[in-house]
């Protein structure tokens, strides 16, 4: 019996509240086989079934992204998250995502001003020169005021949702015990890593939660773009942002999905796309920490064709390894050569199998050739023609055919490069990502051969074998001390050892079977030489029955080494 995905109260009521969530949007066969029913029907909490006929109609997307609707601002989040893993779902699944979003009416400011004076250090009306009660919008985790300093500058007030933080640990609570379950009961996820992939997630959202988080990694973008005059982040008040609270300077420009102003402004929507477009790339290919959610609602335009980008509560990280990784793939597929981007994948889905211990599902040979063949069809299309982010799709839906996840740092970048390949798109329906991308990944590749950056890491090579060498005599002296105490383990793995069991398992059978079969024959033999005893067709009937036991079990000695013999590799 497997464990109850509670241990409180709270986390009982919040079970069985996802539980009739569940089962309302016609997704009761989930309820069941996690055992949740059993569960609570012991409790005394009756689970009616009824409602599940009532949506049955609705195909299962849908069903799932109204019930993460309903069940609140993480499982939205989660979603949201999931909108990006096209590695794991099928396009009409992502599509559905696609439309969760976490807009909800905001809370009245009675709700929200004794939090919020706490955090300010006093009353909102002191702090500001002024502050507008009514709230400029709402999400789910917080709502948006508009106030003024005391200089005349613009500014907007984030400010978190009293009692969201204890709301969305309890359930990441739950999402996680829910996906251990789910791992267990459902054998076939197990290369989808559920388990680490609700662990990223909650380590997302909880960054997210933390307003400080969010203006520390603006202020690391807005560094990496000082050079460049034509992409703006707001600026930080440092003064008046904590944890709950974020005061960053206001952005007087034009939404990004407000494209009849921005035509009416008279700005150059090519030069916008290309802009946009150019910024997200150095975030990602030169940076190393990109915006992870470029849609139009996270940009606004500005006169002289600028680009300001918004809500760093979602970035994405690449490390160095991981951009030369990137850069060879993207190469490839903008340069329409297979073998770079089938090895880039096979790496990846190398470290899963390890990981994992999952390297017996994953047929390397059909894998390459699979990405062979997709990268080859593109053999001599122009350039522009290319969906950049349509191939990076097509390339996850192969992986997802062989039942192979990406690494999690790459699942928001996919995302964001869908993201952005779109918005360009929207702006100037001759916008060609890949037309963009190439230069500057030509670039960056370039700039890795450098013989300044070669021989920069040949160094670090130099300085780690360094590091080690000189730390070996400490690591041999606290082996040597873990041995005399008897704390050293030895762990042998050996391959096949249970087929090998299973073979000597099998052999002891039949010679015991082989000796009882000699023991018969012998001894009925010799019955048949004595004389008396009952008697059977004018035979010693002991004597026969010994034989016929001795000619059962000779047939079945035959049997089985023949089928042993059929089925030796």
């Amino acid at each position: 019996m497997l464990n109850p995905p509670f241990s409180a109260a709270a986390d009982f009521m919040r079970v069985s509240e996802i539980a009739r969530v569940l089962i309302r949007h016609g997704l009761g066969d989930v309820v069941r086989r996690l055992g949740w029913a059993g569960w609570l029907e012991k409790a005394g909490h009756a689970v009616r079934w009824e409602h599940a006929a009532d949506l049955a109609q609705l195909p299962p997307p849908v069903q799932a992204r109204r019930a993460l609707e309903e069940l609140g601002p993480t499982f939205v989040k989660l979603g949201q998250i999931l909108a990006g893993r096209a590695d794991l779902f099928a396009p009409e699944w992502i599509s559905e995502f696609e439309k969760l979003h976490s807009r909800v009416p905001p809370l009245p400011y009675e709700s929200i001003r004794q939090q919020l004076a706490e955090d300010l250090g006093g009353d909102p009306e002191q702090v500001f020169a002024r502050f507008d009660r009514e709230a400029l919008a709402g999400a789910s985790i917080a709502q948006v005021h508009t106030a003024a300093l005391a200089d005349g500058t613009e500014v907007i007030v984030k400010v978190r949702r009293p009692g969201i933080q204890p709301q969305i640990e309890a359930d990441l609570r739950l999402v996680e015990r829910l996906a251990a379950l789910a791992e267990r009961e459902w054998p076939d996820l197990q290369p989808y890593r559920p388990v680490e992939l609700v662990r990223q997630f909650g380590r997302s959202l909880r960054r997210e939660l933390d307003f400080g988080t969010e203006c520390r990694q603006a202020e690391r973008i807005a560094h990496n773009f000082a050079g460049h005059p034509e992409v703006v982040i707001p600026a930080i008040y440092w003064q008046w942002t904590r944890e709950r609270v974020n005061v960053q300077q206001r952005i007087d420009g034009i939404p990004g999905e407000d494209l009849v102003r921005v035509d009416a402004a008279g700005l150059d929507r090519k030069v916008l796309a290309r802009r946009g477009a150019q910024a997200v790339l150095k975030m990602i290919v030169e940076d190393g920490l990109f915006h992870a959610d470029p849609h139009p609602g996270n940009v606004f335009y500005l006169p002289g064709n600028r680009l300001a980008f918004i809500d760093f509560g979602m970035v994405g990280r690449l490390s160095r390894r991981r951009r030369d990784e990137l850069l060879r793939l993207l190469l490839g597929l903008v340069q329409r050569r297979p073998q770079p981007v089938a090895d880039v994948l096979l790496e990846w889905t190398d470290s899963a199998a390890d990981t994992l211990d999952v390297t017996a599902t994953v047929d390397e040979s059909v894998l390459q050739a699979d990405i062979e063949a997709f990268v080859d069809q593109y053999h001599g299309v122009p350039l522009a023609r290319l969906s950049l982010g349509s191939m990076l799709v097509d390339v996850t839906t192969i992986l997802r055919q062989h039942r192979l996840a990406l690494p999690g740092d790459l699942a928001l970048l996919i995302k964001a490069f869908i993201s952005l390949e779109g918005m360009g798109r929207g702006l100037d329906p001759d916008f060609h990502m890949a037309t963009e991308a190439l230069p500057m990944l030509t670039k960056a590749l370039h700039e890795r051969y450098r013989p300044q950056a070669l021989a920069q890491r040949g160094w670090e090579s130099v300085r780690r074998i360094a590091e080690v060498v000189t730390g070996l005599p400490d690591d041999l002296a606290r082996l040597l001390r873990a041995a005399r105490r008897g704390r050293v383990q030895v762990h042998i793995d050996v391959q096949n050892l249970q087929r090998v069991g299973d073979q000597l398992d099998n052999a002891a059978s039949r010679l015991t079977v082989g000796l009882v079969v000699a023991a018969l024959i012998i001894g009925s033999s010799i019955v048949m030489t004595v004389g008396g005893g009952p008697q059977l067709f004018g035979l010693p009937a002991f004597g026969l029955i010994g034989f016929l036991g001795a000619a059962v079990g000779g047939v079945w000695l035959l049997v089985s080494i023949t089928r042993s013999g059929k089925h030796r590799p």
